[in-house]
């Protein structure tokens, strides 16, 4: 049984001992705290009515959670917007269109089915900041409840906000539904079993795609391993070939993530699903720029030439944003770090390398569904098969290595080693330390786990051979003082 408690909410495995997995008690406390501090953060006169929208994916515990969430906002005198089966990109957009306080995504994204999790938003469906977080998380320690009497509880109503949602997503001026619907693509879904199964078909519909469904029921039995790899889409793979499709799409129980496949069943790595989407947002902006002679920072305006990823994504993001004459941030990983860095640099598009796609005129949160309406749209005015359009994109290859230690203060050690070795190279220091050999285009990044005595290193090259000896340069580092 596990309960991991951090600044973005709290996840853990169903059953168990309160403390040490997601109980009803652990629940009720958390739910408690947050609503504490979204009334100190938005203090309002008697009279008024707070309000939070609450969403859920279809894992098995969601009934159970979502009782016990909703339960504890009305005792403590919030009403509940219950969205149902929503995705977490839903649910966010769901806050401001409801114009409430907060609101609370009951979802474990790609976790197994025996997690679940509380994902906590402020009035403008962003995820929480790492000081509003650590707040909430010392009020449930504290275990001091003073609920609602029986004339201030809140009340509950039941909204759908998929249509909404899919509304706003197919307004935006970058996404041509009739290039879509004209292009007469056919794509094969794997949902995993989840609420992707209910949006993402009914996206397409609106896009005048043919969609071939593979685990598209929201019975939260996941048919695979529910992380959107390429390991755990083989069948999704077969069924690209099967149907000759155009397009494979897998997203994550949450439908934040978004992996595709090429027409021939290969992986187009999800590394590249934002590359694409930033390359085509950006040439958009490029080409209007020759045609009427505006300054690209008349057209992007109120945004700039700009993107953003964590740390760990690859380096094709920075390169395409270069081809067009625009500046690259990098971020610390973590969605709420990305976005915080987007707003800071004003940045067209952003997103991780997980798949996450951030698009600010439409919302600062990872969202598959605007991920699909412009790579669609791109894909329709490029007239390429999928494969050529990844040809087009600089080739990179992540090594993904991890290193187990029984002493966790032998980390900081490695950590300091390693900008001693690489002193004369490009480091960045404010996510664990990323190495950057700039005249080769690789870079490694070691970071440490907030939960495990780990240290993750990862290391990006042209070629696999080039990123694995990178890495091995680091685990040798790592092992010389280990031993």
């Amino acid at each position: 049984m596990t309960l991991i408690k951090s600044i973005s909410g709290i996840r853990g495995t169903i059953g168990g001992a309160p403390g040490a997995s997601l109980t009803p008690l652990d629940i009720v406390k958390f739910t408690y705290a947050y609503c504490v501090k979204m009334k100190e953060r938005r203090p309002k006169s008697e009279d008024e009515r707070y309000k939070v929208v609450v969403g859920k994916d279809a894992r098995l515990s969601g009934d159970m959670v979502e009782q016990l969430v909703c339960g504890t906002l009305v005792a403590c005198g919030v009403d509940v917007v219950k969205a149902g089966f929503a995705s977490t990109p839903t649910t966010e957009m769901a806050v401001v269109f409801e114009e409430a306080d907060g609101g609370i995504i009951l979802t474990a994204s790609h976790n197994p089915k025996q997690w679940n999790a509380l994902k906590l938003l402020n009035e403008k469906g962003e995820f929480l900041n790492a000081e509003e977080g650590a707040a909430i998380l010392e009020c449930a320690e504290n275990e001091d409840f003073i609920f609602a009497d029986v004339d201030s509880l809140g009340d509950i109503e039941e909204k759908d906000f998929t249509d909404q949602h899919l509304d706003a997503v197919l307004a935006l001026p970058a996404v041509d539904v009739d290039a879509v619907r004209n292009a007469q693509f056919k794509v094969a879904l794997d949902a995993v079993n989840s609420v992707g199964g209910i949006i993402m078909p009914r996206l397409l519909e609106r896009m005048g795609v043919e969609c071939v469904c593979v685990n598209c029921e929201p019975t939260g039995e996941f048919a695979h391993n529910p992380e959107p790899l390429p390991a755990n889409l083989t069948e999704l793979c077969e069924a690209v070939k099967t149907h000759k499709a155009d397009l494979g799409i897998s997203v994550d129980p949450d439908v934040d993530r978004l992996a595709l496949i090429c027409e021939d069943g290969q992986p187009f790595g999800e590394e590249y699903t934002l590359v694409s989407v930033a390359d085509y947002l950006l040439g958009r902006v490029y080409d209007e720029a020759l045609e009427t002679g505006k300054s690209m920072e008349e057209i992007t305006a109120p945004y700039l030439m700009t993107t953003s990823s964590n740390l760990s994504s690859s380096r094709a993001l920075r390169d395409v944003t270069e081809q067009y004459g625009g500046d690259y941030y990098a971020a610390a990983v973590g969605e709420v770090n990305v976005t915080t860095r987007m707003k800071e640099c004003g940045c067209l598009i952003g997103g991780e390398g997980n798949g996450g796609v951030i698009y600010p005129a439409l919302h600062y949160g990872r969202d598959a569904m605007v991920g699909v309406a412009l790579f669609l749209t791109n894909l329709a005015y490029k007239k390429m098969k999928v494969s050529e359009l990844l040809a087009t994109y600089p080739k990179y290859v992540i090594a993904k290595n991890k290193i187990e230690l029984s002493d966790s203060a032998l980390i900081d050690r490695i950590l300091e080693e390693v900008k001693t070795v690489y002193a004369s190279e490009d480091i960045n220091t404010i996510d664990g330390v990323k190495i950057s050999f700039e005249d080769r285009k690789e870079w490694v990044h070691l970071r440490r786990s907030n939960t495990e005595p780990i240290i993750r290193i990862y290391a990006e090259a042209a070629t696999k051979e080039a990123a694995d000896a990178l890495a091995q340069q680091i685990i040798d580092i790592a092992n010389s003082i280990i031993k």
